[in-house]
């Protein structure tokens, strides 16, 4: 184990978070969208927060920064990522690099720390983490653009400042892992009354598009017994969707109809199509596929029946990852040293980069309670006692492993 008077300097890192939250503040949250101009400033900061701590630092042509410590010997690689959703919290993401800053002051050698880009997903899935991972092609970077404006994301990486630069990938031989940490973002610590979660899993996230082709007519004079109504047909799909899952499903599977469009969507106006998109998280593959299966069968009895015509489109499966069983192990050392009796072993539902990392090295991650489970809204908060908690956690886990 780690000597016992290894610790964190919390003032430090807290100052860090909240200067951080700084670069576009709203309200009592951020607004930091990949790529914006806030966002390349956080990144140029933390480039310099580097520096100081002796760590050299780069930014890539997909945005990630890296700031390797010096020296030899065995490293652990720790980060999260500086971006936010729209109008969203301060930590998500944030505090797995300020944290991995902070370690690598406090065990002065053996860490590098790295800020993911966009994890957050406004031009692609997990672009950092798959490009340090040798996952994103150039044609993905050509294909890709912003969810929200349709910027193209090769205009952004040039306004950006990126254009050109080579992108690093990350050697999983030159590591004895990756840790990160977050918020948990639920409230399953903050109602258990414990302060540490031990990320088991991540889950495997699948997105589906499911289209409706009815007949658009006069609201008026169009006979109920002839119409095509492809919002009708939309939310019997739906109610389908809410009976069988629930029987199928397991223990922590959730489901989620995200967004529904009727065209044309008047109130005089018998729809003629609709959409809906569909989302379903489970950390099991079999569940996942069982889910995906049903899912099938609803839109073929829904053809079989009409009278709307249903299609159901695949958008992105993700695999669930595994965390290592040995960091896990480490986290719980520390944690119980800690915060003795206050911890627990818990899957993610939410995806992170450490899934990505996964694929190459041991991966694990650290949860600390989010204020009354509140997370991609403004209103995200985490008790200053217990980000300091959860940093002194990870740091005597990282000293665990690199002394193995």
């Amino acid at each position: 184990m780690p000597p016992s008077n290894m610790t964190i300097d919390g003032a430090r890192l807290l100052g860090d978070l909240y200067r951080l939250r700084e670069f576009g503040t709203f309200k009592t949250g951020v607004h930091r969208p990949t790529f914006s101009e806030v966002d390349m400033q956080s990144r140029h900061w933390l480039m310099e927060r580097m520096r100081e701590a002796g760590l050299e630092p780069e930014i890539d042509g997909i945005g990630n920064v890296i700031g390797r410590g010096r020296g030899d010997g065995p490293r652990l690689l720790l980060g999260s990522h500086l971006e936010t959703q729209n109008e969203a919290g301060w930590l998500d993401g944030a505090l797995g690099v300020m944290y991995g800053l902070e370690v690598a002051r406090a065990l002065g050698g053996g860490i590098d720390v790295v800020a993911w880009a966009d994890e957050e997903g406004h031009y692609g899935s997990f672009l950092g983490s798959r490009s340090g991972i040798g996952l994103l092609t150039e044609a993905d970077i050509d294909a890709a653009s912003n969810r929200y404006h349709g910027k193209s994301l090769r205009a952004a990486l040039k306004e950006a400042g990126l254009a050109n630069r080579p992108r690093f990938t990350v050697d999983g031989n030159s590591y004895r892992g990756y840790l990160e940490a977050h918020i948990e973002q639920g409230d399953a610590l903050e109602a258990a009354g414990l302060k540490i979660g031990v990320v088991t899993s991540i889950v495997g996230i699948w997105q589906y598009r499911v289209n409706f082709a009815g007949v658009q007519n006069h609201a008026g004079t169009t006979r109920m017994a002839i119409r095509k109504d492809a919002g009708v047909a939309l939310v019997k799909f739906a109610t389908e969707v809410e009976r069988l899952f629930p029987t199928l499903c397991g223990p922590r599977s959730v489901w989620t109809v995200g967004r529904i469009t009727l065209d044309p969507g008047a109130a005089s106006i018998v729809p003629g199509g609709a959409e809906m998109l569909l989302q379903f998280r489970d950390a099991d593959m079999a569940v996942l596929k069982r889910l995906e299966a049903t899912l099938e069968d609803i839109t073929a009895r829904a053809n079989k029946s009409g009278p709307c015509a249903v299609t159901l489109t695949n958008l992105s499966r993700s695999i669930p990852s595994v965390m290592d069983a040995s960091f896990q192990a480490a986290l719980d050392r520390a944690a119980e040293r800690h915060a003795p009796g206050l911890h627990q072993r818990m899957p993610s539902g939410a995806g992170h980069d450490a899934q990505w990392l996964a694929r190459v090295m041991p991966a694990a991650m650290l949860f600390v309670p989010s204020i009354g489970g509140i997370s991609h809204h403004w209103s995200e908060n985490t008790a200053d006692e217990d980000i300091v908690l959860g940093a002194q956690v990870l740091a005597e886990a990282a000293a665990d492993i690199l002394a193995r």
